[in-house]
């Protein structure tokens, strides 16, 4: 086997497909029998949303999303006609999300900002909640035949320098490459010796769908009080509570979404409802759970390294933070989207020297970022007087079209980018709606995964150029407009872009091209490589 990853959660089956894609032999190990039913993220980012999109699924999370807006619509209803989060519309194609429990108000974002406008056609996608979006991705690599081996745990492993031996209690694998994507309590980076600084929990956090008695007792929202803080919706039956008296006594068994460790105590409707009503006040009634709710902190960290020799991580293996602000799921995404491409081509024997060391170069920065955003967040959720009087001056800024305009962009994903050599705007950005003469778009020529160049010169000067790396690039003619020149790595990265056709627009083309796809697999990069579309 080239590639073992172990967790079937989104990040594994992104990342399983990914190098399935590039033509890798992988195989999935999971410690649960079943899929998880816990309670975990509700919503997409753009850039989630757009590797969807980049692989075909698109229309299958729009479905998704249809039925959940239907859901939160019957609930708004059913809450007198007033959706909640203030009156504020129910969330659809403009989702905003919120900054530390502030909703933020569609009305106030500058929808027009450029990098807003230029992220628009997933928004019919993004509402996908992470159980359905296993499901959907569990679709996805069925089809790629990947194998998936559940009740499996990883119990020891060695780096043997030309591959993993990896220890299981289903017996021994050998493999070529072992990734951890097993939860922020991994197996694999705790077997692989790799550290995990960071800061430690000050509150506990509890989120649940349940039955409820009485529900009009509880307020639309967030609603915070010198107890913690609770919001209720915008599902039926949802709810989460915050409360910053410390840790779980049970730490070591807090984060019941994780995949990795050992078996951990269950969340009890009984701890769901003694929560609820010590941050609400009230003696609301929980008479059923629905799935299985799930407790958690603001435990923040992150990897020494994201990889030692032949073991890799990916996703909460990486990085654990609270929820707030919805980035996990998607910060895990883009991990995987990053590395499936990049060890494909290792494993493909393809790959320029120091590609995989990019991995984590681009990776750790964003999972910093993310990290100190919900750190962030709890410093204005506090139920002390200091906190509450910051959290109105955010609030306040929050209320103006810069403020909201600021926080959507950051929560949405839109300003994204990775550092890399050149000067045009587009350079380390995800790639922007581009669509093409023929009526498709630049990302409907790409489900099958490699590099995209989008060519608008009159004769094809790019492609020509390109065509001695036509094994590991696609590429798609247009006609003439700004940017002449786009190329695209698989994870949706711009690699290089030109709004012009002289001499410094191709050798840029050619020097990236030798940066992320190799030495050229042909001597003839002056034959024609495609006919032009539209």
């Amino acid at each position: 086997m080239d590639v073992t990853v172990v967790g079937a959660g989104p990040v594994g089956l992104v990342l399983a497909a990914e190098l399935a894609l590039s033509g890798a032999r992988v195989q999935i190990l999971e410690r649960l029998a079943e899929p998880s039913e816990a309670m975990t993220a509700g919503a997409n980012n753009v850039p989630t949303a757009e590797a969807l999109d980049r692989r075909g699924l698109l229309p299958a999370a729009e479905q998704v999303q249809r039925e959940m807006l239907e859901r939160v619509g019957s609930f708004a209803r059913t809450a007198g006609d007033q959706p909640p989060g203030g009156g504020r519309p129910a969330p659809g194609s403009r989702f905003t999300g919120h900054f530390a429990g502030m909703v933020l108000d569609a009305d106030l974002v500058d929808w027009s900002d450029p990098d807003l406008a230029a992220h628009t056609a997933v928004d019919g996608g993004k509402l996908v909640p992470q159980r359905e979006l296993e499901e959907l991705l569990a679709g996805h690599v069925a089809r790629l035949g990947i194998p998936v081996c559940r009740g499996v745990e990883v119990t020891a492993l060695e780096d043997t320098g030309d591959g993993v031996l990896v220890g299981t209690t289903a017996g021994p694998v050998r493999t070529g490459w072992l990734v951890g994507c097993d939860g922020g309590r991994s197996a694999v980076r705790r077997l692989a010796g790799i550290d995990f600084p960071g800061t430690g929990p000050e509150l506990t956090g509890h989120l649940a769908v349940a039955d409820i008695a009485d529900a009009s007792m509880l307020a639309d929202g967030w609603v915070w009080s010198t107890r913690g803080a609770y919001r209720y919706g915008p599902q039926p039956g949802r709810v989460v509570t915050v409360e910053f008296d410390g840790p779980p006594a049970d730490l070591p068994h807090a984060r019941l979404r994780s995949r990795g460790g050992t078996p951990l105590a269950p969340v009890t409707l009984e701890d769901v409802q003694t929560s609820l009503r010590r941050v609400s006040g009230t003696d609301v009634t929980l008479t059923a759970l629905r799935g299985t709710a799930t407790r958690w902190t603001d435990n923040a960290r992150q990897a020494a390294t994201y990889g030692a020799g032949r073991v890799l991580l990916a996703g909460d293996a990486a990085h654990v933070h609270s929820p707030f602000g919805g980035q996990g799921l998607n910060l895990g995404v883009g991990d995987a989207m990053n590395l499936g491409w990049k060890l494909g081509a290792v494993v493909a024997g393809w790959a320029p020297e120091g590609l995989l060391d990019t991995y984590d170069a681009e990776r750790r920065p964003l999972g910093a970022w993310v990290l100190d955003w919900t750190r962030a967040q709890i410093g204005v959720m506090r139920g002390d007087a200091k906190s509450a009087a910051l959290r109105e001056v955010v609030a306040d800024l929050l209320s103006t079209r810069e403020g909201a305009t600021y926080a959507v962009k950051k929560i949405s994903g839109v300003t994204q980018r990775v550092d890399l050599p050149g000067d045009h705007p587009l350079i380390g950005r995800y790639v922007p709606d581009l669509r093409l003469r023929d009526g498709s778009r630049l990302v409907d020529h790409g489900h099958g995964g490699g590099f995209l160049l989008l060519d608008r010169t009159p004769d094809g000067t790019f492609a020509r150029r390109a065509s001695a790396w036509a094994e590991r690039v696609s590429f798609v003619r247009d006609g003439h407009a700004t940017p002449t020149g786009v190329l695209v790595r698989p994870d949706g990265v711009v690699a290089w872009a030109s709004d012009t056709t002289d001499l410094a627009a191709v050798t840029g083309l050619e020097a990236a091209l030798h940066r992320w796809t190799g030495a050229p697999t042909t001597s003839a990069p002056e034959r024609e490589a495609v006919e032009p579309v539209g």
